[in-house]
């Protein structure tokens, strides 16, 4: 391949393609700077070129073909559904593996924390890192060891003779799942353009939905049928595919970086400290008012002490690393910023009605657990649909802001109409606002995503895309546990009001902590006990809703920050190895695709279309 160098010290695994998909594209100096740079500075700059693997202009570009994209799209929808899976797979298997064991019942009630917290806090502390190995060993070989991680934690439980086996197989699940989930978006926007990515990134977050969705009934059948080894067993061939699927035909740029050389590359400081951080934050939210209360010295310093270690994370990530796992610079700007903003505050509204709503429906509605996931329907599937036309849409328009403010509005208007809702109320109203605030979700999963993309460079992807995952995560634990806060308190608050009517004896049953606990004791309760207790759980739930509101209101108002840009039609992909810090300041120094610079002062140089579907 002509013209093209790699950075000093690696090796170039750009593989020659076919004639077709060769492109002249212009590097051009900066007007401001052009006139005065001479031609041995343009020399220099062509020395050491940015990592930069970019396809054809705009007008020119070839596209994948239907069979080119569902090769890359069938591995990576099928990583993100074995991902989703495994997050809600176990839910109703846990009684199953907890009796299994025949442990004493301080042990049962370890593993009935543990079996789901051992996943979550893996994988939400150690996205930020997922990011940061990518960018040094690049994204194939980080996705396989991601899904062998993973797959290796599957078969760990599926043969765990103890409990620890057990958890610990569930935290190497969690540890691989976040790495697999990062890269499958990661590899999307490396391959797919900016205009282009919307909608692939859609369909896997329809897949993660769905299968977020099926996980519990797969669970539950598995369960009932063969053992509840086969939740984890059923990993294995499945990931078998995949795994062989991605090793055999996905083609992407990677740098041969050495592996000793990539261990020095980490910024270990930087990945320690987010990771206790982000355990000791999380651990604080997940113990509060369950194992301890709020006011135990337990509690409160996991949380002041993760707070700390996050505010030494900064100062590392500014001061000290190299290499950084979040690089500071992706909150330079507002629009940036105000994307992150928004993109949290859309999933911590949705999960946090994915949580309350069946609880609703189960205390206020009187629906078993069964109909109160079915009550969950509208929710999910608006979310889906409007997701992926949503994608379809920026793809044909290459516009997002508009998308963006549309979809504040249907989200403010429909977490304001639960608060219309009126006790003894069928669920006509409840499923159309789910139907609205699930449009209005949906419509936002991506376009923030595209947006901080935009007003970034393409050197920044991985980092990007690992934040906002590790972003998402501590939006959705803060949205469950803050929920909780506001609903046991207001159950507590209304506690002496309803022993008052169905005695203190009674009444003690529905206090804090235990009204989510005993919300099917209501059904054991004669009827006009039954109705009193259940106005009293469809009030505290009033408060709820207004959280709710709350961040959509502050979803709409950082909305006002986003920028709009150009979603290019040209796919560029970041090729950046062991000296990422280097390569990023090259990086600075020239501009890839951008307007062509004044007066002749443009070069010309020869890359090539990263080419996904050619056997390694």
């Amino acid at each position: 391949m002509e013209n093209v160098e790699t950075p000093r010290g690696e090796q170039s695994d750009i593989i020659e393609p076919a004639p077709l998909h060769r492109a002249s594209i212009s590097i051009a100096l900066h007007p401001d700077d052009s006139k005065a740079r001479d031609s041995n500075t343009r020399n220099d700059m062509l020395s050491d070129p940015i990592p930069i693997v970019a396809a054809a202009n705009e007008e020119e570009q070839k596209k994948l073909s239907a069979s080119a994209t569902a090769l890359i799209m069938a591995p990576l929808c099928l990583s993100t559904l074995l991902s989703s899976l495994d997050l809600t797979v176990v839910t109703p298997a846990i009684p199953a593996i907890v009796s299994s064991f025949s442990e004493s019942s301080s042990s049962a009630s370890y593993g009935y924390v543990w079996i789901g917290s051992a996943f979550i806090l893996a994988s939400t502390a150690i996205t930020p890192v997922w990011g940061s190995v990518a960018d040094i060993w690049g994204r194939k070989p980080v996705v396989l060891m991601a899904l062998a991680i993973f797959l290796g934690g599957s078969l760990l439980c599926a043969l765990a003779p103890t409990m620890n086996a057990m958890v610990a197989g569930r935290a190497a699940q969690g540890l691989g799942a976040a790495g697999m989930g990062t890269m499958v978006n990661v590899i999307i926007c490396d391959i797919f353009s900016l205009r282009d990515r919307g909608l692939y990134l859609a369909i896997t977050s329809i897949v993660w939905a769905v299968g977020s969705a099926v996980g519990p009934v797969l669970g539950g059948l598995l369960t009932t049928t063969v053992g509840w080894r086969w939740c984890f067993w059923i990993n294995l061939p499945i990931g078998a595919v995949v795994f062989l699927v991605m090793l055999l035909y996905l083609r992407i740029p990677t740098p041969h970086t050495p592996v000793l050389a990539g261990l020095k590359a980490i910024d270990w400081a930087g990945s320690i400290l987010i990771v206790g951080a982000a355990v000791m934050i999380l651990l604080g939210l997940e113990f509060g008012d369950v194992t301890y209360p709020w006011s135990s010295a337990t509690v409160i310093c996991l949380l002041v002490f993760g707070s700390a270690v996050v505010g030494l994370f900064i100062v590392n990530e500014w001061k000290f690393a190299i290499n950084p796992v979040i690089p500071l610079r992706l909150f330079s700007n507002r629009s940036s910023i105000a994307a992150y903003g928004v993109f949290a505050c859309g999933f911590y509204i949705l999960i946090g009605l994915s949580y309350y709503l069946p609880l609703y429906s189960q205390s206020a509605l009187g629906a078993d657990a069964l109909k109160s996931g079915l009550h969950l329907l509208p929710l999910i599937v608006s979310c889906s649909l409007s997701a992926a036309c949503t994608g379809a849409f920026i793809q044909k328009t290459g516009v997002y802001l508009p998308v963006m403010y549309m979809s504040q509005v249907l989200l403010t208007l429909g977490a304001g109409l639960f608060l219309s809702l009126q006790f003894g109320q069928g669920l006509a109203k409840l499923i159309v606002f789910q139907i609205i605030t699930g449009v209005g979700v949906g419509m936002n999963i991506e376009p923030p995503l595209l947006a901080a993309m935009a007003a970034s460079s393409v050197l920044d992807t991985a980092a990007i895309v690992a934040t906002m995952s590790f972003i998402r995560s501590i939006a959705t634990a803060v949205a469950v546990v803050l929920g909780g806060v506001i609903f046991q308190n207001q159950m507590n608050a209304a506690n002496d009001g309803l022993a008052g009517q169905v005695g203190p004896e009674l009444a003690r049953n529905f206090t804090g902590g235990q009204a989510t606990a005993n919300v099917e004791l209501i059904t054991l309760l004669p009827s006009d006990e039954q109705l009193i207790v259940r106005q009293t759980y469809f009030e505290a739930l009033r408060a709820v809703w207004i959280m709710y509101l709350v961040v959509a209101g502050i979803s709409l108002l950082s909305n006002l920050f986003v920028r709009g840009h150009h979603l290019s039609l040209e796919t560029k992909a970041a090729v950046l190895g062991v000296d990422r810090a280097k390569n990023r300041e090259s990086g600075r120094k020239l501009a890839v695709g951008n307007e062509a610079a004044e007066d002749n002062q443009s070069t010309e140089l020869q890359l090539v279309q990263p080419g996904p579907v050619s056997r390694s």
